[in-house]
């Protein structure tokens, strides 16, 4: 949760504004909660669906499109709303990225459970899904690297450009700062 509100936080910072998408945690999240441990055989059997968020859909559909991105105002923006679903780009640490968690030892638990899991998994689709949510995540992924080039060439700010040691040190200390404020 405090993961999340930090995403939140520097999505806040980023643009002076507090959109709803800025509060969600983003796809790429790795670490699995209690949720998805209970519910890997509805997911198994294709029951319980996640949807491709809009915005990674219209990556997949057009991922160097440039239409209403004239300047960095808007380019931050759409990076912005990128890094919201998707999490840090690389230009940021990675955290706890790579680390096993609870949540993982739960869903592979649960997942062992399931007799022919891989077959399950084809047959219903739940395979098919999970290919064209990856296959969105990555397409985002190109489209922000892509708008970030653009923002480089153009002189934006961060995010619509790499990141540099300054700005990290600054995220980070901004997000432990807001941990901190959460937490009391």
């Amino acid at each position: 949760m405090a993961k999340t509100a930090s995403y939140a936080a520097a999505a806040l910072l980023w643009l002076s504004a507090g959109p709803l998408w800025a509060q969600q945690a983003p796809v790429t999240q790795t670490e699995p909660d209690a949720e998805d441990v209970v519910s890997t055989p509805l997911t198994d059997l294709n029951l319980k669906k996640g949807e491709i968020p809009e915005l990674l859909q219209l990556a997949v559909d057009k991922p160097y499109d440039l239409s209403g991105l004239s300047g960095c105002r808007a380019l931050i923006a759409e990076v912005g709303r990128l890094d919201a679903l998707l999490g840090d780009d690389y230009d940021l640490s990675a955290g706890s990225k790579g680390r096993l968690s609870a949540g993982d030892v739960g869903k592979f638990a649960v997942g062992s459970l399931i007799p022919f899991r891989s077959l399950i998994r084809e047959v219903s689709g739940a395979s098919s899904e999970q290919r064209k949510l990856q296959n969105a995540i990555r397409a985002g992924m190109a489209r922000r690297g892509f708008l970030k080039g653009i923002g480089h060439a153009r002189g934006c700010g961060w995010p619509a450009r790499p990141a540099t040691e300054a700005d990290a040190r600054r995220i980070e200390a901004e997000r432990a700062a807001a941990e901190r404020a959460e937490r009391d």
